[in-house]
């Protein structure tokens, strides 16, 4: 019996355990603390900046099967996922490294030997490549593992030289390619036929020596590492026999879980390929944090998700199904990836909640087509339609291009594909994701902090930077960067905004500003007053009442976030935060607003807790440990293998590395100050603390009292009295608009009577006054039926601001539409509109051009009915 894919991911992991590697379990697809990337897309993001260098472990050798992704920025498979046989967007990546432990030998060795004994491949079956230039390596596969030189092939840099993205690590590398003989078509590698399927890529060594420049300088690495990367996918369908990925029992699994909700027997369809690969890249990213949105990795995940829905309704799916996929693919990967287990229900409702949405936005779309259908002239669908349709509706343009076919008419591809070019550069340009690894300041150090217990400490100066580069000296009056041996002083993390405060040096004081990471260096941005120089010995004395209001806003969080989880659901997750003296933000996975007896009932959770005066424990321990003890880790984060859990009682346990109060009752407090939505699916919650709070109350209870005495009551009736005031507002409400509905009908009947022909179409064009704007389509309608035939044109002057509007019969619509009318006239007050053939309607910011405007209507209408 073949190796199942769980068999084989296990064998991997115990073999290399066996040859002294740590066993890494794999990383978030959300790269910890890397603006570079926008997804983790290989095994060796995790470990980029051990590398680099900037990053120690407690072990030079490694072994993961590393989660990746593959559907956004520069790497993206997406369009290709279910029409090839090995392109996914989510994908497991085996991978062995070493940092600086070994090199091209073993790395070589240790492949051969799992491929061959292990895995028991046939070692004829096996073909390899090495980059053109690296004779090392081919020397090693040749003359000391034997493989034949007529099945080692010599290629160029374009396939054998590794690279992360434009800059960082990045080195010569070796492939191991697997022959399915003879019968199926394709060529070895670095041949002309070297795209087909017969030779297929199975194994990856990348020898990473060096550090690439935003120039293209290659700098040699500290140490000389191994990074390499084996697709489970791919190996586990040579040892099934399988040419496709799909064809392995993972992915038959899913698709047949994905026919079994759908209602298809088709087993074969590419749809349910994708969908079967979409499940795994969707579920992932929420157990990672990610959700819904129109931005960022958000976006990313929602186009996932609408492609799998939408191949799924071309399967004939009734209603949302996507999301029943979950608990087989838990089933499938569970066991190797337990935040599967823990997230289920989270990824499910985020899905259900997705499909939903979709559905009434697909109807939208669908409205928007069809009108523009109606309004087409020509036979050629517009390329900018189709792209508003494909970006924000999901329509994809083969599914508007059946659409119109069925009408007889074509789609402006050029167009669409114009509007899609300029749609990348766009998101390129506004893209973080694309920064140079390498342009940042480092340090060589590593600074203690000593800031948990004390709020002051001596030092000495370790390095000093101005202007962007290390220098050994600072003049009085010079702005710069000091980093210290030790410092109380907590750097800018978590988000809690570094301290503040002073470093008194050779009689005088080095003013702190802000205090930063370089790498693992505390650094005191700021001024001096007086000289100071590498090795000075310097006494930190931090802001000691701002960093009291920081550690109770820190503390507050802590406790907001363990409420929000109690209160709204377990999907809810730390999306950004900011902690400073003076207030509290908290950003949240939530998908509606949160009502003001929700946010009543968690700020009373949160005080209860503060008067509880829960004592904070914090203790440093494995992340291992902490997750199975149940702390909350953060979004985004890239923590150490040892961690510092914060607890406050049985209500709140996080891991976090900022500073606290030592009580909750020294938050004093909490009052939430707002709460709205930031993006899909994000709300952000605002609040104060401490002495804010007691102001916040404060200035509450005064804005209450005025309010009362301008309803001439106390505070205690004033909903009564705003009740009493808005019912007799109701009232005269509507005693005026009955009045301007007898205004605007006896003015109807004028504009009737006085109704011009042209060319036997009766025509209105007239400016009226005294008419709510909100009644003119309402006016419209009535005088439309009471010339039974005909043009009505108004205009309308409010507040610096005009409103026109044109109704058209419909026995008179495909002589004269609407919208071309109403353009004409917006034209002259400097505005547009659109709508209907029947109806449309347009502002403009000039109404001294009304008659102009007027005048332009009519002629238009006149050359319409010629």
């Amino acid at each position: 019996m073949s190796m199942t894919s769980a068999d084989i991911r296990e064998a991997f992991l115990a073999y290399f355990a066996s040859k002294g590697h740590q066993r890494v379990a794999s990383a978030s697809l959300i790269p910890g603390n890397d603006p570079t990337l926008l997804f983790t897309n290989a095994g060796m993001v995790p470990f980029k900046d051990v590398f680099l260098g900037d990053e120690q472990r407690d072990y030079v050798k490694a072994t993961s099967s590393q989660r990746c992704l593959r559907a956004g920025g520069k790497h993206n498979d997406l369009e290709n996922v279910g029409y090839t046989a090995r392109h996914h967007t989510f994908f497991e990546m085996l991978g062995n490294f070493s940092f600086g432990d070994y090199f091209k030998r073993e790395a070589i060795q240790y492949a051969w030997e799992f491929l061959t004994g292990v895995l028991q491949l046939p070692k004829e079956k096996l073909w390899v490549t090495v980059f053109t230039e690296d004779d090392e390596a081919y020397d090693i596969w040749a003359k000391e593992i034997g493989v034949p030189t007529d099945r080692i092939s010599r290629i160029g840099a374009k396939d054998n030289f590794w690279a992360m993205g434009d800059t960082g690590p990045c080195g010569p590398c070796s492939e191991i390619f697997y022959d399915h003989g003879a019968e199926v078509w394709g060529g070895p590698p670095g041949t002309p036929e070297e795209d087909g399927d017969r030779y297929i890529e199975i194994w990856n060594l990348v020898f990473m020596q060096y550090n690439r420049q935003a120039d293209g300088t290659l700098l040699p690495l500290p140490k000389p590492s191994v990074d390499t990367g084996m697709g489970l996918e791919r190996i586990a369908a040579v040892l099934q026999h399988v040419h496709s990925n799909y064809d392995i029992d993972l992915f038959q699994a899913l698709i047949a879980a994905a026919a079994k909700v759908i209602g298809t027997e088709d087993l074969t369809s590419k749809s349910l390929r994708v969908i079967a690969d979409h499940i795994r890249s969707c579920s992932f990213l929420i157990a990672d944090g990610v959700q819904p949105s129109n931005e960022g990795r958000g976006y990313v995940l929602r186009r996932i998700i609408r492609r799998a829905v939408r191949h799924g309704n071309m399967l004939g799916a009734k209603g949302p199904f996507f999301y029943r996929l979950v608990a087989e693919l838990v089933t499938q990967m569970g066991q190797a990836y337990p935040e599967l287990v823990d997230k289920q229900s989270v990824i499910e409702q985020a899905l259900k909640r997705e499909e939903e949405q979709f559905g009434k936005t697909l109807e939208r779309g669908l409205t928007i087509l069809n009108d523009a259908l109606a309004e087409l002239e020509g036979s050629v669908l517009p390329g900018d339609l189709v792209f508003k349709l494909y970006d924000t509706y999901g329509f994809p343009m083969d599914l508007t291009a059946d659409m119109a076919r069925e009408k007889g008419l074509t789609v402006d591809e050029a167009g669409f594909a114009k509007a899609m070019d300029e749609q990348r550069q766009r998101a390129q340009q506004a893209s973080n994701f694309g920064m140079d690894y390498n342009e940042r300041l480092k340090s060589a150090q590593r600074s203690e902090f000593t800031g948990y217990d004390q709020v002051a400490g001596s030092a000495q100066v370790v390095e000093l930077f101005a202007d962007g580069e290390q220098v050994e000296h600072l003049a009085a009056e010079q702005r710069g960067i000091v980093v210290l041996s030790a410092t109380p002083f907590y750097a800018e993390s978590g988000g809690q905004i570094g301290d503040t405060g002073k470093l008194i040096v050779n009689g005088g004081e080095f003013i702190v500003t802000d205090t930063q990471y370089i790498g693992k260096a505390i650094a005191h941005h700021g001024h001096t007053t007086a000289a100071i120089n590498l090795g000075d010995s310097v006494q930190a004395h931090i802001d000691a009442e701002r960093r009291a209001a920081i550690k109770r806003n820190h503390s507050a969080t802590h406790l907001l976030h363990a409420a929000l989880r109690n209160l709204l659901g377990e999907h809810v997750t730390q999306k950004g935060s900011l902690v400073t003296a003076e207030r509290l933000r908290f950003d949240f996975s939530h998908f509606e607003p949160v009502t003001a007896a929700q946010l009543d009932a968690i700020e009373r959770q949160v005080n209860e807790e503060i008067v509880s005066n829960h004592a904070l424990q914090a203790e440093l321990m494995s992340i291992d440990a902490a997750k199975a003890a149940g702390a909350m880790a953060l979004f985004g984060e890239k923590y150490d293998d040892q961690v510092r859990v914060v607890r406050m009682g049985d209500f709140s346990m996080e891991l976090c590395g900022g500073t606290h109060v030592e009580r909750t009752g020294d938050i004093g407090s909490l009052r939430i100050v707002s709460e709205a939505g930031i993006a899909s699916g994000v709300r952000r919650i605002e609040a104060v603390t401490g002495m804010a709070a007691s102001q916040y109350t404060l200035q509450q209870q005064q804005q209450l009292r005025a309010a009362a005495g301008l309803f001439k009551t106390d505070w205690t009736h004033l909903v009564e009295r705003i009740t009493q005031q808005q019912e007799r507002s109701k009232g005269l409400e509507k005693t005026i608009t009955e009045l301007q509905q007898q205004l605007a009908a006896h003015a109807g009947s004028d504009l009737v009577a006085g109704a011009e022909k042209i060319n036997d179409v009766k025509v209105i064009v007239a400016q009226v006054h005294n008419v709510e704007s909100k009644a003119l389509r309402s006016m419209v309608d009535d005088l439309k039926n009471q010339l039974q035939s005909g043009v009505v044109v108004l205009a309308l002057a409010t507040d610096d601001k005009v409103s026109l509007i044109v109704g058209v019969t419909s026995d008179l619509t495909q002589r004269v539409k609407a919208g071309d009318v109403v353009n004409t006239a917006a034209q002259a007050v400097g505005g547009k509109g659109g709508g209907r053939p029947d109806m449309a309607q347009a502002g403009g910011q000039h109404p001294e051009q009304i008659p102009a405007a007027l005048a332009a209507a009519k002629e238009k209408i006149t050359e319409l009915l010629r």
